[in-house]
């Protein structure tokens, strides 16, 4: 049987020990070579750091190593005999809000690090801001560095007091806290003696055991077409099949369905695989002989996605060159790419305090706004909140072919 698929992301402000944190995960999960143990152990006496400073796991980038900070998005996997674990470490920094979205679109669960002598700071705010509008279904935040703080409950829970304030007023839905101290391991992957106070899990056996199986679109039948296969053979004449990533909904034989954007509507003739469920990579077959084509998406014809001319979205600008309104860009949405047109920016978000600043001129580099585009061709599309994966788009330029923005659809006009 395989094991679970479950992807993090960590986030935190320079020094509130990640890379510690993520080394000592590594270790304690024994996910790490005698041969790299030894090369770490070198380096930190070469360092004169006084312990062996696992945060040299993750600090792969020997730019990173010799100034002492993290600047990319770094993915990691590990494995424990429950689950499976792909790690993205984003930076902390403001300048690299963008790298958060990245390596956050994606994930089931946010590591956020608060480091206990200083509580919850405008850095904690932004990333749970961050973990909000990316519909992170799950947040664990790791109040680190609690031998600081000698250990004190007081202090915990003061940190947790003004983290549940905060996670409410942004509408964050499953929020875990633990205190701990990755340098000593307490609270990480064992409980440790520091804090007999705490009888909650540790990190990993919250990780270990977080639902997340529901958090996929179960109701709704999403099919993204990605591939259209044709026979390449006399004796498969008549065979054609429709392959893709399911997107929502459970999808079965004989399930009724609606071809987006035609609207023409037929049955499913067969689910290779027998039954199909959100991530799964099918293929579908209809019953009748429809024109069917890649970026077409299939649907259940009563709970259908909006097919949209219109949306208005929270996009995260990633670009050095700003945004203008009657901008033009390519939207890329599954699997289909049509152009847009800027029509509004509404507002831009002030990152430090959180709050919406109407009608701004443009949009810098890492800004987070929200916008009107107009679309050339119809998109099938979801509130992103119903559906990540039918919800969201990247923003492409057609000039240099970068990505420029991701974009979460707040609501779509037929």
């Amino acid at each position: 049987m395989q094991t679970e698929l479950v992807r993090l992301v960590t986030a935190g402000s320079v020094d509130d020990g990640k890379s510690t944190l993520i080394g000592r995960l590594l270790f304690d999960t024994k996910q790490i070579l005698v041969d790299q143990l030894e090369h770490i152990e070198e380096t930190s006496k070469r360092r004169g750091d006084g312990y062996v400073n696992l945060a040299l796991l993750t600090d792969g980038l020997r730019a990173e190593r010799e100034q002492g900070i993290t600047i990319d998005v770094a993915y990691r996997s590990f494995v424990t005999p429950r689950r499976r674990f792909q790690l993205a470490d984003a930076p902390g920094h403001v300048q690299y809000t963008r790298n958060m979205v990245t390596g956050a679109s994606t994930a089931d669960v946010a590591i956020i690090l608060v480091d206990a002598r200083k509580g919850v700071i405008e850095q904690t705010r932004r990333h749970s801001y961050i973990a909000a509008i990316l519909g992170i279904p799950h947040v664990v935040v790791a109040v680190n560095k609690m031998d600081l703080a000698d250990f004190s409950e007081q202090r915990f829970r003061e940190i947790e007091q003004e983290l549940r304030e905060t996670s409410e007023r942004l509408g964050l839905r499953d929020v875990h806290v633990i205190p701990m101290s990755a340098l000593r391991g307490d609270n990480v992957v064992d409980p440790g003696e520091g804090m007999p106070w705490y009888d909650g899990p540790t990190l990993l056996e919250h990780l270990e055991t977080v639902e997340i199986a529901g958090d996929r679109d179960l109701q709704h039948r999403r099919f993204p077409v990605q591939w259209v296969i044709r026979p390449i053979s006399d004796e498969h004449h008549d065979y054609r099949g429709y392959a893709g990533q399911i997107a929502g909904g459970v999808w079965r034989e004989g399930d009724d369905v609606v071809v987006l954007p035609s609207g023409r509507r037929t049955r499913v003739a067969a689910v290779e695989p027998d039954c199909g469920v959100p991530g799964m990579s099918v293929t579908i077959r209809l019953a009748d002989d429809l024109d069917v084509s890649r970026g077409d998406m299939l649907a259940d014809p009563d709970a259908a996605p909006t097919v949209a001319r219109g949306i208005e979205a929270t996009v995260c600008w990633m670009a050095e060159k700003p945004l203008e309104p009657r901008a033009k860009l390519a939207i890329k949405h599954t699997t289909r790419t049509v152009r847009a047109i800027v029509d509004e920016l509404v507002s831009a978000v002030d990152i430090h305090t959180l709050e919406d600043q109407p009608g701004p001129e443009q949009l810098e580099l890492n800004d987070i706004a929200r916008v009107r585009l107009r679309l050339s061709e119809p998109l099938a599309v979801d509130a992103y909140t119903d559906n990540r994966a039918t919800g969201a788009f990247i923003l492409i330029d057609e000039a240099t072919n970068d990505t420029v923005a991701a974009g979460m659809i707040l609501s779509a006009e037929s």
